[in-house]
């Protein structure tokens, strides 16, 4: 093996390393900061915890787009949305099916489902401008208001890591700020490892990107999601994977875009957009009743029953089916 592609390898190691670390101690700092001043859970949930296990993402895509890596920037982010589901979502359940709660049906799955429409138009002219971006962020921040006021009547579950208040609070903010600088780091070390990999492999910076930088950015969400599971937390596990999701699009790229507008080849990623969105509606498909579904009933009336809808189940098959589509896809990108 060539001494420079061990290197590159070591790097692209290093840094997911560093960045799983890094994020994992900036979420138990900040939410002991925001439990310190009295943030309530669901708000601590909402926006500590969801921009904490997506700030991986966030910086690796924001370092890629400045170097003028733009591949990596998105591969990250559509590679991180498809694995939520199909790898880390299809694990979990394989492991404790899942029961999915009424306001993830309602609520959360047509956001993600939006969130990734609105990915796709905005690559279609092959640039993610600074106005598209800055919409992207708005649209997540009317997302975390609109989930705040809504829980008063529909209560929401949030997955909050309990702070073991054992330090002093300036000690929590200097873990935040360390936790911050790990971040940086790492996503130096993974970019810079990925794309020379890219290089020595001749393959493109998208696929390096869309499988092993996004599996790397995804760990939190796994790690995540399967001690939940063991906790038989699971309906937890599906709101912190869709919320992700969320996230990876509107703060990630929105945020990334707003700095840097992200130029791209449409047609090269046309492959996984049209992945993504079909493994959305997958989803759909489980955590939907069918019998909603296959009711002969009139539209508006099939509108007011799904306002009804008390919640499905996603069961090991289809997990596994999941799991086999996530492989599929994988094998097929190397190949086309």
């Amino acid at each position: 093996m060539d001494t420079q592609l061990i290197f590159d390898l070591g790097k692209l190691v290093l840094g997911i390393a560093i960045l799983v670390y890094s994020g994992d101690y900036l979420v138990k700092g900040s939410v002991a900061i925001a439990n310190h001043f009295k943030i309530s859970a669901l708000v601590i949930g909402l926006t500590v915890v969801a921009f904490g296990t997506s700030a991986p993402e966030l910086i690796v895509s924001l370092e890629a787009a400045i170097t003028g890596h733009p591949e990596i920037a998105l591969g990250n982010v559509i590679g991180s949305n498809i694995a939520n589901i199909a790898l880390v979502l299809a694990l979990t359940v394989i492991i404790l099916p899942m029961p999915v709660a009424a306001q993830t049906i309602r609520r959360s799955w047509p956001i993600m489902f939006v969130s990734g429409l609105v990915l796709y138009g905005a690559m279609l002219n092959g640039l993610i401008n600074r106005i598209e971006g800055a919409v992207m962020f708005l649209l997540l921040v009317i997302f975390v208001i609109s989930s705040i006021k809504s829980s008063k009547r529909f209560p929401i579950k949030v997955s909050v890591p309990k702070p073991d208040n054992k330090y002093k609070i300036w000690v929590y903010m200097v873990i935040v700020l360390f936790a911050s600088l790990g971040l940086a780091i790492g996503s130096r070390f993974l970019v810079i490892g990925a794309s020379g990999i890219a290089g020595s492999m001749g393959i493109s910076e998208r696929l390096i990107s869309i499988t092993i930088v996004a599996f790397g950015t995804s760990i939190p969400e796994l790690t995540a999601s399967v001690i939940a599971a063991f906790k038989k937390e699971t309906d937890i596990s599906v709101g912190n994977i869709v919320g992700s999701n969320i996230f990876n699009v509107f703060a990630v790229i929105g945020i990334t875009s707003s700095i840097q507008p992200i130029s791209m080849n449409f047609s090269e990623f046309r492959i996984d957009l049209n992945f993504m969105v079909a493994i959305y509606l997958l989803l759909l498909l489980y955590i939907l009743p069918m019998a909603y579904l296959l009711k002969k009933e009139k539209p508006f009336s099939l509108i007011k029953k799904y306002k009804g809808i008390s919640g499905s189940r996603i069961s090991r098959t289809e997990g596994a089916l999941l799991l086999l589509s996530y492989i599929v896809y994988v094998v097929l990108i190397f190949k086309i």
